[in-house]
């Protein structure tokens, strides 16, 4: 049998959110990992200009990132597993989350020559 597509069923606004989250724990100089948990914790957000913001060499629209300023997107992917924090003081990924697919980060990456 296949494996399902978003067996979690998060919504829109939650697999934009952790393919963002996803791409700053993969950035050592916005996340550090904790060995023992193999939690990454994020530890700066990228400042935004204008419209977005970038996250090495993707750029990230500000639309495309409403979530991480969202207190119900970060309870629904923390009741699913995908991260633990307390809004909005700190946020950690866990290894479910950093392996979940959310099948957007091609959508909301978008790779730019700026």
């Amino acid at each position: 049998m296949p494996t399902r597509t978003n067996p979690l069923r998060l919504n829109p606004l939650q697999r934009k959110t952790l393919a963002v989250l996803q791409a700053l724990a993969q950035d050592e100089g916005l996340s550090e990992r904790d060995e023992h948990s193999g939690d990454v914790r994020i530890v700066r957000f990228p400042h935004a200009h204008g419209q977005h913001f970038h996250i090495g060499e993707a750029v990230v629209m500000a639309k495309d990132a409403s979530g991480l300023n969202n207190e119900s997107v970060w309870k629904a992917l923390k009741r699913k597993g995908l991260i633990r924090g307390d809004y909005p003081l700190s946020i950690r990924i866990t290894p479910t989350g950093q392996e979940y697919d959310s099948g957007l980060a091609d959508k909301v990456l978008r790779r730019a020559d700026h």
